[in-house]
């Protein structure tokens, strides 16, 4: 028997929005970058909708002391006023404020809306507004059941109008490299994919204080939270997911807790609550939503054991791609730490990484990425972030919308309604399949010719 070494080596990858350079096997049939704004000499007109803590800060405040020379605020909407003065002075932008979107639309003309609202009225404003001859930038998940989806697509066509689904986390440079490495060729036809997804107590908690905790507000994190994986997936396979087998249940917070109460300030087990949370040592929370709790009752520091919660906390999914590779994935809420394992398993080698979220006192500058060659060395590829949110991503993302909406996307990393629908569609498929006990078929749940591409068998 032949023995082969594998001996390990580093090399940098520096993380850069440019163009690949010429040659690179995938330079081949670039997508036509998504476009919001056909004249760049002028600033983009925007009105935002939904002005929580996405709203308000990612798309709100960031892009307004970034991008000021580039954009414009013309409108602010949001159902609750308290939260809508405080968005203007946090912003610190001088517009129109509005409780109705269609008084917003009709007055104020904007170029391009932004839908920041909670995820199960997200079809509500998209629609409107393409209705309205206004392109879109929404927040992920586009929409939370197949009905919405299909609703969305449907105004879209009709309106010759454009919407733009913000995935930050193809933006990063660690996920991009993968990308890269993949559409390479690295590791042959990919045959298989190993990917587990884990929320800390903090993170994970912190979906079952707020509205995510219900069904019919967020779809579950199948929807809300794994969008952004299945849409990972997606883009790395490069083909449509066909078929989804799932496992979930609720069995650590909601009705399985020690204790309850409405929230965590009046609380009387906070002293013996390990989820206890103080949301008044936040001025910014305070500002935003407990001094605007009386507009209309929404409780930001909900208890994560109230009775009420019907979501899943721990999730198991199988999916089979139309070109035959094989997805096992799962995500977990309730881990000691954040992060996630994913492993590419191809005919001539093997892709993974252990990308692990750093802690408060923590430094953490670089991921890593592991290439084996089947009977070769092993490479170990280390990936410098790229400042900002979500590993780099937020920062990239948003130039693209806002500094230079017509750079060019060598990476297809701009999405569309596409790219949105077939990401929730893996969990919509997901959810369907627990509530059933059944594969459910893709196809079945919208319009969406699937089709059959990429490297896989």
């Amino acid at each position: 028997m032949k023995t082969h070494s594998t001996d390990s080596s580093r090399r940098k990858f520096l993380a850069k929005s440019a163009t690949l350079a010429a040659g690179s096997v995938f330079l081949n049939g670039i997508a036509e970058a998504l476009t919001l704004h056909d004249n760049p000499a002028a600033k983009m007109k925007i009105a935002l909708v939904g002005l929580g803590v996405r709203g308000s800060n990612m798309f709100g405040r960031d892009v307004q002391n970034v991008y000021r020379d580039q954009i414009e605020f013309v409108g602010l909407c949001d159902i609750n006023p308290g939260r809508l003065e405080f968005g203007k002075k946090h912003l610190g932008v001088d517009c129109p404020l509005f409780t109705d979107f269609d008084q917003m639309l009709a007055e104020r003309k904007p170029d391009v809306v932004i839908v920041t609202t909670m995820d199960s009225t997200h079809h509500i404003f998209i629609i409107k507004a393409l209705e309205a001859g206004i392109n879109v930038i929404t927040e992920k998940p586009m929409t939370t059941d197949e009905d919405k989806c299909q609703a969305i697509l449907d105004a879209e066509r009709k309106s010759g109008k454009k919407v733009i689904v913000t995935f930050n986390y193809r933006y990063s440079p660690h996920r991009q490299r993968i990308f890269e490495i993949l559409r390479n060729g690295e590791i042959g036809d990919i045959t298989s994919v190993d990917f587990h997804w884990y929320l800390n107590t903090s993170h994970g908690a912190d979906y079952f204080r707020r509205w995510h905790g219900y069904k019919a507000k967020g779809g579950t994190l199948l929807v809300h939270k794994s969008t952004h994986h299945f849409d990972l997936l997606n883009w790395w396979l490069d083909s449509d997911p066909e078929e989804v087998f799932a496992y979930g249940a609720l069995e650590f917070y909601g009705k399985n807790g020690p204790f309850r109460g409405t929230n965590c300030r009046p609380c009387p087990h906070k002293n013996k609550c390990d989820f206890y949370w103080d949301i008044t040592k936040s001025k910014h929370m305070v500002d935003l939503y407990v001094n605007n709790e009386h507009h209309d009752g929404y409780l930001r520091d909900g208890c994560v054991f109230r009775e009420d919660i019907d979501i899943y906390d721990k999730m198991a999914v199988q999916v089979r791609y139309m070109n035959g590779v094989q997805v096992s994935y799962s995500l977990t809420t309730y881990s000691p730490y954040e992060g996630y394992r994913i492993a590419f398993n191809g005919t001539k080698g093997r892709v993974e990484a252990w990308i692990k979220e750093s802690q408060p006192w923590e430094e953490k500058e670089e991921d890593e990425i592991r290439l084996t060659k089947n009977f070769g060395e092993t490479e170990l590829i280390v990936i410098p972030h790229g400042g900002g949110g979500h590993g780099g991503g937020d920062t990239r993302l948003k130039d693209k919308l806002f500094l230079d909406p017509n750079m060019a996307d060598p990476y297809s990393q701009s999405a569309g309604t596409r790219d949105g629908a077939m990401s929730i569609l893996v969990g919509i498929a997901a959810r369907n399949s627990i509530e059933s006990g059944k594969p459910i078929k893709v196809a079945d749940l919208t319009d969406i010719e699937l089709k059959k591409s990429g490297r896989g068998k």
